[in-house]
């Protein structure tokens, strides 16, 4: 082939996977967004009854956010199970009809109790899209590019974050009346309609065809994604690590037991459920509150909120054009729980000083601070490794269960969060500035390194490491 015509194919490629990844991550996006547009909701349902909203307690607070982490948490386990079955590309498809209806269903709740049910409703397939969208990404993605594709998932959820604190701020503006947080909610279902029609334009994962024995429709979708010169070595790799899974029998919970699968998806539950200990999540979720505790005014609270959101995109944005192509996982995640560990002590520091504007700001400017760390290192690198590490027999299975793992940790400080910052005010941070660096030992003493290595590779390694 001509230098001009191998260009030629490499743009198109480029464009192919340009589209995969933009439609697929919509389901980073509604994650992202379904997330943290509580935040601005929860002033507003705070209200009585007469003003439009449901005179909620603290306690009820904690609920309403954390039911959908709970679904999430179901839908992780349930998804990784379902999209091993049926595939990731269909799964992909039931998430995104359970986020039109769960999205629907939050905004026209006539009492608390439905919009608890519709938000776990919602986490479902919030966590159906966590177990997925990411083990898609890895598996269709040429190993060079891998890391940059499956890392603009988490860019794609932070960017739906931002959109929700953008969208609650305006409402909460311009139209702060009785039904402000049903538009908020509301939203969410337009990129829902997106992913669902999107999802159909895309191939399904190669290595799930080969593992179903669809092996000719595995060849036609490596000859769509890889250059010509990548396709053979890559597929014959494939199909012969299929092979000799196919002699172990059929990927199950009983394979979990297997001593080097068990010691790898220790680890990823570990990652996983840790990564939430850090508190971002009560920080994305509870923004607006914890300002308002420091004496902002509440539509202040919202606005200043938005920062987090800016502050999130640019920061996942670093992390991978800067850092990502530049350090080892390993690295990225030490760097930044060592990072997050400073900012809360930091956070704890500053809420011993008396009430003050100042005072509030420099809460602002270190949670910003905590918010450049997790996102630019923890972030970016935190999802690719959990698509990474698992073996292709139980890739599902196993990611669903770190990402269970992973929401179950989001559940606790959901709702611990709000009742700790009742109880105890700025000392939450040091609470967690603790378990950070438990967390921080964890990372160093067992955390494996997986860059520049093929999926098989990686399989390969950990089972000769770990057996």
């Amino acid at each position: 082939m001509t230098t001009a015509s191998v260009s030629a194919e490499k743009r198109n490629i480029d464009r192919r996977l340009f589209t995969i990844r933009s439609i697929a991550t919509l389901g980073g996006l509604l994650f992202g967004y379904d997330t943290g547009v509580i935040s601005g909701a929860l002033p507003f349902l705070k209200l009585s009854p007469a003003e439009g909203g449901m005179s909620l307690t603290a306690f009820n607070e904690s609920i309403v956010t954390s039911s959908l982490t709970v679904g999430a948490a179901f839908g992780a386990l349930i998804g990784g199970r379902l999209s091993d079955r049926y595939g990731r590309k269909r799964n992909i498809m039931t998430v995104a009809v359970i986020f039109l209806v769960g999205a629907v269903g939050c905004a026209l709740a006539p009492s608390y109790p439905a919009l608890v049910a519709f938000r776990f409703i919602l986490g479902l397939a919030v966590g159906g899209a966590s177990a997925t969208v990411p083990v898609y990404l890895s598996e269709i993605s040429p190993v060079e590019i891998r890391g940059t594709m499956v890392s603009r998932n988490e860019l794609m959820i932070v960017t739906g974050q931002l959109l929700a604190y953008t969208f609650n701020a305006i409402i909460a503006t311009a139209w702060p009346g009785a039904h402000a947080w049903r538009w908020m909610l509301v939203l969410a279902s337009l990129p829902a309609i997106g992913l669902w029609i999107g999802i159909h334009l895309l191939p399904e994962s190669p290595r799930w065809l080969a593992r179903k024995g669809r092996v000719a429709e595995m060849w036609d979708v490596l000859n769509h994604v890889r250059m010509a010169d990548q396709v053979q070595g890559e597929g014959e790799d494939i199909v012969r690590r299929v092979e000799e899974e196919a002699r172990m029998g059929k990927g199950s919970w009983a394979d979990l037991r297997t001593p080097w699968i068990r010691k790898i998806t220790l680890i990823g539950i570990g990652l996983a459920f840790l990564s939430q200990l850090t508190g971002v999540n009560g920080i994305m979720y509870y923004a607006p509150t914890i300002l308002i505790s420091t004496g902002l005014g509440a539509q202040a609270s919202i606005v200043a909120t938005i920062a987090n959101g800016v502050v999130s995109v640019i920061s996942v944005y670093i992390g991978i054009a800067f850092f990502l192509k530049r350090l080892p996982r390993r690295r990225m995640i030490l760097t930044g729980q060592s990072g997050c560990v400073a900012s809360l002590i930091a956070l704890g520091l500053v809420f011993l000083l008396p009430e003050s504007t100042a005072r509030s700001y420099l809460v602002l400017l270190f949670m910003l601070s905590f918010l450049f760390f997790m996102q630019c290192f923890i972030g970016v690198t935190f999802w690719l490794m959990l698509s990474e590490i698992f073996p292709m027999r139980v890739r599902g299975l196993a990611n669903g269960v770190a990402v269970f793992c992973n929401w179950m940790g989001n559940v606790i400080v959901a709702f611990a969060f709000p009742n700790l910052i009742e109880a105890i005010q700025g000392n939450v941070f040091f609470v967690f500035a603790l378990v950070n660096l438990g967390s921080l030992a964890f990372y160093a003493k067992f955390l494996p390194e997986t860059k520049g290595h093929s999926l098989e590779a990686l399989e390969r390694i950990f089972q000769e490491r770990y057996s």
